[in-house]
């Protein structure tokens, strides 16, 4: 592709077009045994990859993911993608997501080599996993959020395992970069 790169960074947001099995659990584990989960009406789980680098236009983007099992399968799955801040990530009103990431290891290094090999051209790809949450009105809904994002102990948290994951937080306007390297200012920590 010898066209000048329209984006920088664009993130592929996937989710499954049938019920989530990890989805249904966590929510079924958070309200039954934890205090912050007892207000929580909906717990959904979407993977978010951030690509970044000499990128093509969206509509070849788009195509480019399509094509590749590196990062979704589009007989089960849907991918959006967000190319400006602008653009609304495909959270609910009212959602309060919380984006896991392993420690070190959010690069995708088969889908880099599958882009060069594909496009000619070198990008960084990031995986994560984005838990959203809906509360019941009235509801201490970003507390709730803070301490069902970390597991703890057996009665504080489910979402990120603190020994090998980071988190991130967001309400509302969610972050283009989210996952890229400027997140290091971002990632919420054990206290």
């Amino acid at each position: 592709m010898s066209r000048r790169p329209a984006r920088e960074v664009v993130q592929a947001w996937v989710v499954l077009k049938v019920d989530d099995p990890a989805a249904v659990s966590a929510l079924t584990v958070a309200r039954r045994a934890l205090a912050a989960g007892r207000d929580l009406t909906g717990l959904r789980r979407l993977r978010l990859f951030e690509l970044s680098g000499n990128l093509p236009p969206r509509p070849e983007v788009e195509e480019l993911l399509h094509r590749s099992i590196q990062f979704y399968n589009p007989h089960k799955e849907a991918c959006l993608l967000r190319v400006r801040q602008e653009e609304a990530a495909p959270a609910e009103e009212g959602e309060h997501l919380v984006l896991v990431f392993e420690r070190g290891g959010e690069r995708r290094a088969a889908a880099e080599r599958w882009w060069s090999h594909v496009t000619g051209q070198t990008i960084e790809v990031r995986e994560g996993v984005v838990w959203a949450l809906s509360f019941a009105p009235g509801a201490a809904a970003a507390a709730a959020t803070a301490d069902l994002a970390v597991l703890r102990d057996q009665a504080h948290g489910l979402l990120s395992n603190p020994h090998a994951q980071e988190y991130l937080l967001a309400a509302g306007e969610v972050p283009l970069p989210w996952l890229g390297p400027a997140r290091a200012r971002r990632v919420r920590s054990l206290p």
